[in-house]
């Protein structure tokens, strides 16, 4: 992509066609660099793209790395099984490029994954594992991560390392934490809930009240 010096398309070798770019997001000519794109993906004969980035969050570098992943059509929503958005406001390239994709009738999905904000700095391989992670469990196609898993692994422990000596950081992540593992046990709670089983033990507490109980409403 000669306009867009940075940016390369590549085509590494596996069962399922697929392309990849990668660069560094465009400051300026954002509508050259989407027609650009959407020469690429109609010249070659693209189905389908996918959009993954990384979010600041109040999330702990301890624990699994939250991925969200949205569409930006009906149908790509349906078939993915995934959120269709809805957000209106300020955007990134990402976002206009998937509007761009919709509009040329070409499903477009994106993962985001959550970062730390305290430790923010790339390369974050734990984030690059759970995005590719979600990539096998939405396209069915086998992700190939090498060392990605061990670079995770040590990625963890060096920020342990480098935020131990720091009281105020260690409890603030110990917080992260906690609230975490409490969001977490309460979505345990709820998805176990049977709505029928709600549903039939307040008709029998309303049958025992009988009628005119809440002052005829």
């Amino acid at each position: 992509m000669a306009r867009h010096p940075g940016l390369g398309v590549l085509a590494p070798g596996s069962e399922r066609d697929v392309l990849i770019l990668r660069g560094i997001e465009p400051n300026m000519r954002w509508r050259s660099f989407c027609d650009d794109l959407l020469e690429i993906i109609e010249d070659l004969g693209v189905t389908t793209v996918v959009i993954l980035g990384a979010l600041l969050a109040d999330t702990p570098h301890t624990r699994p790395v939250p991925v969200t992943g949205t569409a930006y059509s009906t149908e790509s929503a349906e078939r993915f099984n995934l959120e269709q958005t809805r957000y209106e406001g300020p955007t990134g390239i990402t976002g206009v490029l998937q509007d761009e994709c919709v509009k040329a009738g070409v499903p477009a999905i994106s993962f985001w994954a959550a970062v730390p904000h305290y430790v923010s700095q790339p390369p974050n391989p734990k984030a690059t594992v759970a995005l590719l992670q979600r990539v096998e469990e939405v396209l069915d196609v086998e992700v190939p991560l090498g060392e990605l898993p061990a670079q995770a692994e040590e990625w963890e422990q060096s920020v342990t390392e480098m935020t131990k000596d720091d009281e105020e950081i260690t409890e603030y992540v110990r917080s992260l934490e906690e609230r975490g593992d409490a969001e977490v046990d309460i979505s345990e709670v709820i998805s176990k809930i049977d709505g029928d089983a709600i549903a039939a033990e307040f008709e029998r507490y309303l049958r025992r009240r009988g009628p005119g109980s809440f002052g005829g409403l």
